[in-house]
C-alpha cells in the first residue's frame, strides 16, 4: 500500500529570465511524496512542474486534482497511463517516485555509467534574451565555462540587435568552436519566418527551435520542407497526446528534429513514444529540461542516460543553477557537461 501528500513549493530565479512569451522571476512546482508501507521509513519525491501558458495541465483545477489523486494514490497508481493525458507532470512526477521506490533511494533513479560517477552528459549552454551587451556576456561566460554548443533565446529583441548579436558571435567564434543553437519560441510571424530564416542562416546555425506559434501544422510542414536552417519541434508537441496523432503530426510536418521534455510532453513514457516515432522516421531528437528544481532535473538527466541511442547526443539539460533556493542534488557541471557526484544525494530536507 502506498501512501501520498504534496508540497507546494516556489522556486526564486537569482536573475529575471525572459524569453519571447514573459519575463520569469519565480517558478512554481509541487512535490509528490510517497511511501510504501512495506518500508515507511524511506520516502520517495517526485516533481510536478506545469509552467504557466504552456503546459496543458498549467490551468485552475491543477492542484485539485493532484490533491485528490494523493488522496487516492493506490486507485491512481495505475493510471498513469491515463494521467499523462491532461496532466503530464503529475505522471512525470509519478514514475520519478516510483522509480525511487523500487531502487531504494531518492537520487538513484536508472542504474547507468552516469548514475555511477562514470559518464557525463554533453549540454547546451542557454543564453536568455536581454540587452546585447548582457548576452554577449553571457555567451563569454559560457565559453569559459566549456561549452562547444550554446543556445541562444531570440524573438523578443528587434530582430536587426539579434542579428548583429550572432555576427558579434560569428567574428569570435567560428562554427568549428562554438555550436549555435536558436529558440524563437513561436516568436516569428508564418508570413515572413522563411525570410527570418534565410537571414539567419548566414551566421552558421545548427537548428532554430519553434520559428512560428504551434498549431499551424500546414505552414510548419511548409516550412520545414524549404528552409535554410533545420527546424526542431518543441513547443508543437505539448497538446498532441494520443500515439495516433503522434505519429500523424510527425508524418505531416517532417520536421528536421524535435525536443522533449518530460514535465510537458507526456511524462517519461510519452517522451519514449515520441522517440520511437521519430526513430521510425529518421528525425533526430534531444531532450531538454523545463525550469524543474534539482529533483525533476535529477529525474530527466538519468532517464536521459539510459537512452542507447542518447548518450552522444549534447542536450538541453538544466544546470541547477538558476534559482536562489533550489534543492541540493549529487548533480554538477564541469565543461558544458553534466555529471553525477555518487558521494551525495537530493537534501530534500527544506520541502
Amino acid at each position: 500500500m502506498l501512501q501520498a501528500i504534496y508540497t507546494k513549493y516556489v522556486l526564486n530565479f537569482k536573475v529575471p529570465s525572459a524569453t519571447s512569451r514573459s519575463v520569469l522571476t519565480h517558478k512554481v512546482s509541487y512535490f509528490i511524496k510517497l511511501v510504501d508501507t512495506v518500508n515507511p521509513d524511506f520516502t520517495a519525491i517526485g516533481e510536478a512542474a506545469p509552467l504557466d501558458g504552456l503546459s496543458i495541465d498549467a490551468h485552475s483545477s491543477f492542484e485539485f486534482f493532484l490533491k485528490h489523486i494523493c488522496e487516492n494514490i493506490n486507485e491512481f497508481i495505475t493510471q498513469i497511463a491515463t494521467i499523462r493525458l491532461k496532466y503530464p507532470s503529475i505522471a512525470f512526477a509519478l514514475e520519478s517516485a516510483l522509480l525511487q521506490l523500487k531502487s531504494n533511494s531518492n537520487s538513484i533513479l536508472y542504474d547507468t555509467d552516469f548514475s555511477k560517477g562514470l559518464q557525463s552528459i554533453p549540454i547546451n549552454g542557454l543564453i536568455w534574451i536581454g540587452t546585447i551587451d548582457a548576452m554577449k556576456k553571457q555567451i563569454n561566460e559560457k565559453i569559459e565555462q566549456g561549452y562547444s554548443v550554446v543556445k541562444l533565446k531570440i524573438g523578443a529583441n528587434n530582430f536587426e540587435d539579434e542579428l548583429n548579436i550572432l555576427k558579434w558571435i560569428r567574428t569570435e567564434y567560428k562554427n568549428e568552436q562554438l555550436i549555435l543553437r536558436l529558440d524563437a519560441n513561436g516568436a516569428f510571424a508564418t508570413n515572413d519566418a522563411k525570410e527570418k530564416i534565410k537571414q539567419l542562416s548566414e551566421y552558421d546555425i545548427h537548428s532554430i527551435e519553434q520559428p512560428i506559434k504551434q498549431g499551424q501544422h500546414d505552414e510548419m510542414a511548409t516550412l520545414c520542407c524549404d528552409t535554410a536552417i533545420p527546424i526542431a519541434l518543441d513547443e508543437e508537441l505539448i497538446a498532441i497526446v494520443s500515439n495516433e496523432l503522434k505519429k500523424k503530426l510527425i508524418e505531416k510536418i517532417q520536421p528536421q528534429y524535435i525536443i522533449l521534455k518530460p514535465t510537458l510532453h507526456g511524462g517519461i513514457a510519452g517522451s519514449e513514444e515520441w522517440i520511437n516515432i521519430a526513430r521510425k522516421n529518421n528525425i533526430p531528437y534531444w531532450i531538454t529540461s523545463a525550469l524543474e528544481s534539482n529533483i525533476g532535473l535529477n529525474a530527466i538527466a538519468q532517464w536521459t542516460s539510459s537512452i542507447e541511442d542518447a548518450k552522444d547526443i549534447t542536450h538541453g539539460l538544466g544546470t541547477g543553477q538558476l534559482y536562489t533556493n533550489n534543492i541540493n542534488s549529487p548533480l554538477y557541471l564541469e565543461n558544458g557537461h553534466l555529471f553525477f557526484d555518487i558521494t551525495k544525494s537530493i537534501d530534500s530536507s527544506i520541502i
